[in-house]
């Protein structure tokens, strides 16, 4: 019976993309530290932590083991010593560790590399799920969390944290996902993850568009008008520069600008076409703003504009309506709802939106109130 073989990698950032690279060893076969092989040569990375990967079961499986050469290496060899002994039938003998690994030290190796596949919001909501955790569970290794902690961990946020539900299973969620990465599946059935209430999404009625816009400047409104007209979230519009407008076909775009240190979520670029009115306004904008700055929306010094909800809240006071109903992502949700109701087809909606999936586009698909829809309905009832 042929051998079973585990491989070792390093999960790293490369000129195109994050990869899984081969851990490169030495003469005498140990993991040289923090270098791998890109493309067949030899590169220093100290970036992210070292992974195991085989196959068992007809499936392929892969776990985290650490930013150590040496203990991944060691972890590389125990687990080809586990498969091959099960598959020849023999009984490994359990390491002086019993192979249990450190939790404060998973979640540190785990954090550590949300840094390279996560902005810093996403990384201080991992940062703060895992501490919450750490926190609620009393055990000391990752093999001995059970079923039970989880469970724990839920009523925890609730009880003691003062969670709302739905951030109570985001937090459970962010908890999964590190488990799933260091190889623990199964604790729980789907019964047990905690429950929310998905909340109708909100959108802006033209009346109250029309009197914000109102108690706007011409720079105002061209902020406010421009995540209305393009569904941009606030980070998309904060980095959008003058080469992402193509004037001539009435298109904005959503691209990478790795000299701003920004990437697009998902690392999705996008299109979006938009009405002849915006394109119109932006030609007007451009020629009277600072050709030296790449920036569309930027500030006074020349760097991205990070106050657009406070903007947003002066300008809603200043038209004498409620400040707490008018926020950044409502226009996105006002662009995805009117444009369904206007026909734009699904597909499409969710390629300007950038999602992912199309579920998440389905979420602005809300009953319209038009007058169409009343004359139908008293047709039918009347």
């Amino acid at each position: 019976m042929a051998n079973r073989e585990v491989h070792l990698s390093k999960q790293v950032n490369t000129k195109t993309g994050r990869r899984y690279c081969t851990a490169a060893l030495s003469a005498n076969g140990r993991v040289k530290q923090d270098i791998v092989l890109v493309d067949g040569k030899e590169e220093h990375h100290a970036e992210g932590c070292y992974y195991i990967r085989w196959s068992e079961g007809g499936k392929r499986h892969r776990k985290s083991v650490g930013k150590n050469a040496t203990e991944a290496g060691a972890a590389r060899l125990r687990k080809e010593a586990e498969l091959n002994a099960r598959a020849h039938g023999v009984a490994l003998a359990p390491s002086p560790t019993n192979g249990h690994r450190s939790l404060l030290t998973a979640v540190a190796d785990f954090l550590d590399e949300t840094k390279l596949t996560h902005k810093p919001r996403s990384q201080n909501a991992y940062k703060n799920a895992l501490e919450y955790f750490m926190e609620s569970c009393p055990k000391a290794h990752i093999e001995e969390i059970d079923r039970k902690d989880l469970l724990k961990f839920s009523a925890f946020l609730r009880d003691q944290k003062k969670q709302s539900p739905r951030s109570v299973y985001n937090k459970f969620e962010i908890v999964m996902s590190f488990l799933k990465a260091q190889g623990v599946r199964g604790l729980v059935d789907k019964y047990d993850w905690p429950k929310y209430v998905e909340e109708a999404v909100e959108i802006y009625e033209q009346s109250d568009l029309d009197t914000l816009f109102s108690a706007c400047d011409a720079e105002e409104q061209l902020w406010f008008e421009f995540f209305l007209m393009t569904g941009m979230r606030e980070q998309e519009v904060m980095h959008f520069c003058w080469s992402d407008v193509i004037f001539a076909a009435s298109v904005v775009r959503v691209t990478h600008k790795p000299d701003l240190n920004w990437t697009p979520k998902a690392y999705k670029e996008r299109e979006i076409p938009v009405p002849d009115k915006l394109t119109a306004a932006l030609k007007a904008h451009r020629s009277k703003s600072d050709r030296s700055c790449k920036l569309v929306f930027p500030t006074a010094g020349g760097l991205p504009k990070l106050d657009f909800l406070d903007c947003l809240k002066s300008c809603a006071r200043r038209a004498g309506l409620d400040p707490d109903d008018f926020w950044l992502h409502k226009f996105r949700s006002t662009f995805a709802t009117w444009s369904l109701w206007a026909g734009v087809d699904f597909r499409t909606v969710q390629e300007c939106l950038g999602h992912s999936d199309l579920e998440s586009t389905m979420r602005y698909l809300k009953p319209s109130r038009s007058q169409q829809v009343r004359e139908k309905v008293n047709a039918i009832f009347g």
